[in-house]
């Protein structure tokens, strides 16, 4: 069934709006074109309103990408707007219609759609999902949950933490297939031009934090780790390269940076980093250092894999199973003591040698195209479940 050309239709982030997300989606959009299906985008007119949006802007300043077709129509805060897409979508019938889904707040406007969608008869909703229980969590997530979850006929999530809170909402088909890597950034540049580009000294060595800023996220405890390091004397040859924007309260962590130990060895890009930026500090700095408190899975992971960049990983959430530990990266507890002891350890050239191998191999798991054979896969038990 599968093999037909099938008419499908994504929902969620898309051009003008930034962001991994976005990548995402128009990355499986052009896999899907490829393969001869007819292929739309229904985007947001508005994704948040400003005054919940934690960051200077949601938009990018890149062209819109003249391949794909894209529509500017969802409005997730407005009810009516809700009820004219899905009864606009349930006219339209599109075989497959492919969700985002990342956050409780996008659930009263996904579910109305799909919900009004779904009575064509025809019609499936499958979710590419990233979470179920948000890391920063409301009190309305459960029923939130439960009227988005309950109206989708099929889930491919992407780590196994994931699969376990959906059983707590759907009994809809589900399948695993691993965060892809991403194919926006470009390509791996030599480290002396990478250096340049971001005013840092090629005759020194880096470490990178990157991404969106958020508590959960555990830059405080990376800090505190680089504190203890730089207090032992290790880590002499190395400064800390953080870049990304706050998504929360940015004085405690500076009041870290300006402490002694850290204000000469910390280098905050306190900045949206854009698509075309990414490749000089991921081609820079010799590992990176993801300290999260919670985590499902994280799309900064892939980025590393694209541009081979060994890894630290928490042991939280799915983040071991995307990065095997000794083979691809290390896995350690979120905890200073011992995020502290693996970034002594990776720093040593023979380890970052042998987990660069390990790192090419694990990528061959990480393809656009198990991804969306997945989706699809899901789309047909759907079909035979109805």
């Amino acid at each position: 069934m599968a093999d037909k050309k099938l008419k499908i239709q994504f929902i969620g982030p898309a051009h003008p709006f930034r962001g991994g997300l976005a990548a995402i989606m128009q990355t499986m959009a052009r896999h899907y074109l490829r393969e001869g299906h007819d292929v739309e985008l229904k985007t947001f007119t508005v994704q948040y309103p400003e005054f919940l949006f934690p960051g200077k802007s949601q938009y990018t300043d890149a062209p819109a990408p003249e391949d794909l077709r894209i529509e500017r129509c969802i409005h997730t805060a407005n009810p009516l707007n809700w009820i004219r897409q899905g009864l606009r979508i349930k006219r339209e019938r599109p075989d497959m219609v492919i969700l985002k889904y990342w956050t409780p707040f996008m659930a009263p406007c996904f579910g109305t759609i799909a919900r009004l969608a779904r009575r064509n008869g025809h019609t499936k909703f499958i979710c590419q999902i990233d979470n179920v229980e948000p890391h920063e969590p409301h009190f309305f997530d459960r029923w939130f949950n439960h009227w988005f979850l309950g109206a989708v006929d099929g889930f491919v999530y992407m780590s196994e933490q994931v699969h376990r809170e959906l059983a707590a909402y759907s009994t809809a088909p589900a399948l695993f297939s691993p965060h892809p890597m991403f194919e926006n950034y470009g390509e791996k540049i030599d480290r002396t031009e990478a250096c340049r580009a971001l005013r840092l000294d090629p005759e020194k060595r880096y470490a990178l934090f990157f991404g969106l800023i958020r508590d959960y996220k555990g830059l405080d405890l990376l800090l505190e780790a680089w504190r203890m390091l730089r207090q032992k004397g290790e880590m002499k040859a190395y400064k800390l390269v953080v870049a990304g924007e706050f998504y929360t309260d940015k004085a405690p962590y500076l009041k870290q940076i300006n402490t002694p130990e850290l204000k000469d060895s910390v280098i905050l890009h306190d900045r949206f980093i854009p698509d075309e930026e990414v490749k000089n500090f991921f081609s820079a700095t010799d590992f990176l250092v993801l300290p999260y408190k919670s985590a499902t899975q994280s799309g900064v992971t892939q980025i590393a894999y694209k541009f081979n960049l060994p890894v630290i990983v928490t042991h939280v959430g799915g983040l071991a199973e995307i990065v095997p530990h000794e083979k691809a990266g290390l896995v350690c507890a979120p905890k200073v003591e011992e995020i502290a002891s693996a970034i002594e350890r990776i720093s040593h050239a023979e380890t970052l040698s042998n987990l660069r191998q390990g790192m090419a191999d694990e990528s061959k798991r990480f393809t656009w195209e198990e991804m969306c054979r997945r989706l699809l896969e899901v789309w047909c038990q759907s079909c035979h479940e109805a």
